[in-house]
């Protein structure tokens, strides 16, 4: 039987002509037509995919691509947080040598810690605004340039003003550079715990290495030049930032590595990117919280000498327990991964606190030089993971769309506690002297421990 193709419904739509007939369907013509509609799917199944898809070998390299230069950008801000981490245990080797040659006692000195504050609180706040206004490849660059500039007033050692002035640049450079580095990291996709805690090893790195080399030229007679081994790694670090980045914003950066920015579909309901920032409450506690901790960890990392030198007899290598602490965070931050994702990172934040707390009372208690070196040496191990936990945390409870601002202000804010908790030690070691360093560090401790359990476990919306 013969059938007319013009009742054979078309795949295409389109009507076939009454004189065009198919052949009988039996026998081999049968097969024939059976087999040339698949042939004809067959076909079409390959056209779609060689549309929907790029050869496999040009998206292996496209992907080979994206992750190299993702890790040429990871390592370069983890050498910008070497700087910071070099900065942070530079002065206190070189405090006790500050306050002889420039005749100053405890709460004078400690002025340098209060610029240095002031110089983080203006860089966290100006922050927002300089990421909107000129994108994250040229505020790192302003930054980066603000450290060098400081750490070109410091090493000649100018007059005891101007040698503060020096602190007050070099911490609004710091606090920019600090904000973007954690933004650009928090808002990376792929391993970004893993990343977060890295970053901030190398910090501890570079918090570790400085007391090394400062304790050696508190020595000498030019004790300042050991700011000019700041300054040329300052100098690497703003190279390497225009040559990675290119002054470049944040999601063009991103785009490069494969990465889609993250829109606000809200943005013109919301107000301005400033009020809606500062109605968050969560920001708020995390930024508290993290100017405690940073405060306790550069207290601690700065103060230590003084008190082992006064209190425990220690001799002109007492630096080195500095480095013992910094060496600490270091190791916490990596070697202690493990125990965050076992535990969970909300959990492990009461832990390692609590934990530290009791180690800093050994500290103050027992009466031992190297007890209480090898005390503050794990303090270090404890209080490591807890700033890269707290920037994660800070990834999953904040907006998406705020979050480069939100951390750009929880990290320049929170590092104004570096400054601010080492000038109140200065302050209260001028009253009672540096016998206050133990109690003030444990009651900063237990606020921590405080702030962490108001701190939201989930997402919340502004309120």
């Amino acid at each position: 039987m013969n059938i007319e193709l013009s009742k054979v419904p078309s795949r295409t739509g389109i009507p076939h002509h009454h004189h065009d007939q198919l052949p009988p369907l039996g026998g081999d013509d049968g097969a024939s037509l059976k087999r040339g509609d698949a042939d004809i799917e067959t076909v079409a199944r390959d056209d779609s995919r060689s549309v929907d898809t790029a050869p496999p070998t040009a998206a292996s390299a496209s992907t080979a691509a994206f992750r190299r230069l993702a890790r040429f950008q990871f390592a370069t801000l983890c050498w910008t947080l070497f700087l910071a981490g070099w900065n942070d245990g530079t002065t206190g080797p070189l405090l006790p040598r500050m306050q002889s040659v420039y005749h100053v006692g405890f709460t004078l000195v400690s002025l340098i810690f209060v610029f240095n504050c002031l110089g983080f609180v203006v860089g966290a706040a100006a922050n927002v605004w300089l990421m909107d206004r000129f994108g994250f490849g040229k505020v790192m660059i302003i930054g980066a340039v603000a450290q060098i500039i400081g750490y070109a007033l410091e090493a000649p050692a100018p007059p005891f003003p101007v040698f503060v002035v020096g602190y007050f640049v070099n911490g609004f450079g710091i606090a920019l550079q600090d904000a973007g580095a954690n933004g650009y990291v928090a808002s990376m996709k792929e391993n970004t715990s893993t990343k977060m805690g890295i970053l901030h090893a190398v910090y501890g790195v570079g918090a570790f290495a400085a007391p090394l080399v400062s304790t050696q030229f508190s020595q000498f007679h030019y004790w300042s030049f050991h700011f000019l081994i700041s300054l040329g790694i300052a100098l690497s670090n703003a190279i390497l930032l225009i040559a990675v980045f290119r002054f470049k914003d944040q999601d063009t950066c991103l785009a490069e590595i494969g990465q889609a920015p993250v829109h606000n579909d809200s943005e013109e309901t919301g107000g301005s990117k400033y009020k809606q920032i500062f109605r968050l409450r969560a920001l708020h506690l995390l930024a508290f919280f993290i100017l405690i901790y940073v405060g306790v960890e550069v207290t601690l990392g700065g103060w230590i000498v003084t008190y082992v030198k006064d209190l425990r007899g220690g001799g002109a290598k007492s630096g080195y327990i500095a480095s013992g602490f910094f060496g600490g965070l270091t190791v916490g931050r990596v070697g202690l991964l493990w125990v965050n994702k076992k535990v969970g990172e909300r959990r492990a934040v009461f832990l390692y606190a609590v934990l530290a707390v009791g180690l800093e009372l050994v500290v103050w208690l027992v009466p031992s030089l190297i007890g209480g070196g090898i005390a503050v040496s794990f303090v270090g191990v404890l209080l490591g993971p807890i700033y890269p936990i707290v920037i994660n945390h800070a990834a999953r409870v904040l907006p998406p769309w705020l979050l480069t601002g939100c951390i750009g202000w929880i990290a320049g804010f929170g590092q104004a506690g570096s400054a601010f908790l080492p000038f109140v030690t200065g302050a209260v070691s001028g009253k009672v002297g540096i016998k206050g360093l133990q109690p003030l560090l444990v009651s900063m401790m237990g606020l921590m421990i405080g702030l962490w359990a108001l701190v939201p476990g989930t997402p919340r919306r502004a309120d």
